[in-house]
């Protein structure tokens, strides 16, 4: 709790079930309170501008915008939001993304049960909550990079380059994604022969593919 008041929780997930499932661990506890739910990403930002709660609780793989995105959207718009990602993946790529994303602890949809009521605690605390079969990893690329002096990469793509591909992947058109983003479509085009140029791909069929193969949205 905060001064004495239950920690108020968005919940998002793209799933209704899985929210479902979550809410009934959450609501068990005397201390924390789902104030706020969302479908996806776009839709968690929303809510979290316009509710007041104190954690986030994201699923890394929704429509819009992933749990990713909007984890770099809230922690930009409110760095004291505590923000904790659920993923289905355990996969170090999405691990280390959710930490520079600002998220203070990754949750495995398969062990919520066990680990998210320690993980959510943990948040409120400020502290990092690695849920257990990642420390191994973690250590080791950590202890590697710093004896090679190097620190962990950028993402190839900047974060907009990102959500342009997604909402291609999705099949939205230029216009239809210079709306959701409030952008021009001129810009839309800009990011689009960018990530080409970048990726080195040619059409909307490989960004679809590099989109499922890097997260970005659910095959």
């Amino acid at each position: 709790m905060r001064n004495g008041q239950p920690t108020r929780i968005l919940l998002a997930d793209d799933h209704a079930l899985v929210r479902r499932g979550v809410r009934l661990i959450l609501d068990r506890e005397p201390d924390f309170r789902v104030v706020a739910e969302a479908a996806d990403g776009a839709e968690a930002v929303a809510r979290a501008r316009d509710v007041d709660v104190d954690l986030a609780v994201l699923d890394v793989a929704m429509p819009r915008l992933t749990g990713l995105q909007a984890a770099r959207e809230m922690s930009r718009r409110s760095p004291g939001l505590r923000i904790l990602m659920l993923s289905m993946y355990d996969n170090d790529q999405y691990f280390f993304e959710a930490l520079r994303a600002g998220a203070s602890g990754y949750v495995l949809k398969s062990v919520a049960d066990r680990d998210l009521v320690a993980a959510c605690r943990a948040a409120v605390r400020d502290e990092p909550f690695i849920y257990p079969d990642a420390y191994t990893s973690l250590m080791r690329e950590y202890v590697q990079r710093a004896a090679r002096g190097e620190r962990l990469p950028d993402s190839v793509l900047t974060g907009r380059e990102s959500e342009v591909v997604k909402l291609i992947a999705e099949g939205c058109s230029s216009r239809q994604i210079a709306a959701l983003l409030v952008i021009s479509v001129k810009t839309v085009e800009r990011h689009r022969a960018n990530v080409l140029q970048k990726l080195g791909m040619r059409d909307r069929t490989q960004l679809t593919r590099y989109a499922i193969r890097t997260g970005l949205i659910e095959p």
